[in-house]
C-alpha cells in the first residue's frame, strides 16, 4: 500500500463528482455576488518568478511555497500559496488605474504545509481586494462583502474578529524595540503569553509606561466597550496609537449599520499578517471551529514593490472549507436520456435540446444500465414520425 499509485501525497486530495457539482455551483454563485458589487475576475498564473510572488508578502509565506528552478534559464519559482501578491502585481503593474479598482479571484493554491481547519494543503482560495482608497470606508466595503461571501455560502452564526496592526507597531517603534525584540514579543502576544510576556519585558531596557502599555495589549479584547478602555490605557504612547483606534472604531461603525446582525469582537493583540498587513485587520468564525474560515485587512505597501504604491484593502478564504461548515447544495440533478440511433432526426433533436440548456445523454450501443441510473428523470422516445420527450417512467 505505502506506493500504491492510486495514494495522494498528505494533505491534497481529488473532489469526486457530487461534491465537484457543489463547489462549481458556489463558484458561479460567488462570481455573480462579486460582478454585482463591481470586483472584476482576475487567474493569475498557478507558478512564477519567486521574486514576484513572495515580494511584501513576508517569510511566513516563503515557508508556505513550493520552489522549483525553471529549466529554461535557471531562475527559481514558486508554486503560488497565496494569490493576494499576485493580484496586487495586476494592479500596480497591468492595470495601472488612477481610480478605485475593484478585483476578484478564484483558484488552487499549494501550500507545503496544511492550513486551516481543514488540515488541506490543496485550498481552493476565493477572495476579493479593493485598490485605490486608504479610508475606512473601503475596509468596511471588503468586511461587508466577506460576511455576504459567507451568507450567500449557506454559513450561519458568523462573528468577526477585529485588530489593526498600527496600534503594537506604533507602541514597538515609540519604546524602541529591536527588531529582534518586536519579533519576539509579537510571539508571545499572539499566543496570549501573559507571564512570559511580563517577564519578558521586565528585562526590557525601556521606559515603564511603555512596558505597561505592551503587556495591557494581550488583555485588550472584548466588545466596543474595549476601545475605550484601550484609549485610557495606551494614551501617551504614540499619537498613531489612537489615529488606530479611531480609525477601527469608524469601520466598526459602518460595518454595524450595514450590516446590524453580525457581532463584532476586538482584540488589540490580533496581529495576523502582522510582516505585511499595515492597518486593520479582520478575520471571521462561526462557532465549533476554532480557527478562522476567512480573513483580511489592509496591505497599503504591497504595490510599491511592483512600481505603483496604491492603498489596498482586501479577503481570502478557502472555498473548499467553506462547503464542508455549509448547507450549499447544488440545484436537483435531471436530464434525458436518449437512446443510441443514429437516426439524424435524434440527432438533430439532441443538439436542439443541449442548445436550450438541457442535460442530455446518449446511450452506447451495447451498454448498462437505464435512464435512472444516469439521474435522467425524461427519455427522449419516437412518437410517430417525431423525437419527444416524455417523462422516465
Amino acid at each position: 500500500m505505502k506506493n500504491s499509485p492510486w495514494l495522494l501525497p498528505a494533505g491534497v486530495d481529488e473532489i469526486l463528482p457530487q461534491e465537484a457539482r457543489r463547489l462549481e455551483s458556489l463558484r458561479r454563485s460567488l462570481l455573480d455576488l462579486y460582478e454585482c458589487w463591481g470586483y472584476q475576475l482576475v487567474v493569475p498564473p498557478l507558478i512564477e518568478y519567486l521574486e514576484s510572488l513572495l515580494t511584501g508578502a513576508g517569510s511566513d509565506l516563503d515557508l508556505q511555497t513550493f520552489k522549483l528552478t525553471d529549466q529554461l534559464n535557471g531562475r527559481l519559482m514558486g508554486v503560488r500559496a497565496d494569490m493576494t501578491p499576485q493580484v496586487a502585481r495586476i494592479d500596480a503593474h497591468h492595470l495601472k488605474r488612477s481610480v478605485p479598482t475593484r478585483l476578484c479571484y478564484m483558484g488552487s493554491v499549494l501550500h507545503t504545509r496544511p492550513d486551516g481547519f481543514a488540515g488541506t494543503r490543496s485550498p481552493y482560495q476565493v477572495g476579493a481586494e479593493l485598490y485605490g482608497h486608504a479610508g475606512p470606508e473601503s475596509d468596511a466595503e471588503v468586511l461587508c462583502l466577506l460576511l455576504e461571501t459567507l451568507k450567500n455560502s449557506g454559513i450561519k452564526d458568523i462573528y468577526i474578529d477585529l485588530g489593526h496592526v498600527g496600534i503594537y507597531r506604533q507602541l514597538a517603534d515609540a519604546a524602541g524595540l529591536s527588531k529582534t525584540d518586536e519579533a519576539a514579543l509579537f510571539d508571545m502576544l499572539q499566543r496570549k503569553a501573559l507571564p512570559e510576556i511580563q517577564n519578558y519585558l521586565s528585562d526590557l531596557d525601556i521606559k515603564s509606561r511603555y512596558k505597561d502599555m505592551l503587556a495591557s495589549l494581550a488583555g485588550l479584547n472584548g466588545d466596543a466597550d474595549i476601545l475605550s478602555i484601550a484609549r485610557r490605557q495606551l494614551s501617551g504612547g504614540h499619537p498613531g496609537v489612537i489615529d488606530a483606534i479611531d480609525y477601527l472604531e469608524a469601520v466598526a461603525g459602518i460595518v454595524n449599520r450595514r450590516v446590524p446582525d453580525v457581532p463584532l469582537h476586538y482584540d488589540l493583540a490580533e496581529l495576523r499578517g502582522y510582516h505585511y498587513q499595515t492597518g486593520i485587520v479582520f478575520a471571521a468564525f462561526v462557532p465549533g471551529q476554532g480557527q478562522e474560515i476567512a480573513r483580511g485587512g489592509r496591505y497599503d505597501d504591497i504595490g510599491r514593490f511592483f512600481g505603483c504604491s496604491r492603498p489596498a484593502t482586501g479577503f481570502s478564504t478557502d472555498l473548499r472549507s467553506i462547503l464542508k461548515l455549509s448547507n450549499w447544495q447544488a440545484s436537483s440533478l435531471s436530464g434525458i436520456f436518449a437512446p443510441a440511433a443514429e437516426d439524424p432526426a435524434l440527432l438533430q433533436k439532441i443538439a436542439e435540446l443541449r442548445a436550450q440548456g438541457e442535460r442530455v445523454i446518449k446511450e452506447l450501443p451495447g451498454q448498462t444500465g437505464n435512464a435512472a441510473d444516469f439521474d435522467c428523470d425524461r427519455v427522449l422516445v419516437l412518437d410517430g414520425q417525431s423525437w419527444v420527450v416524455k417523462p422516465n417512467e
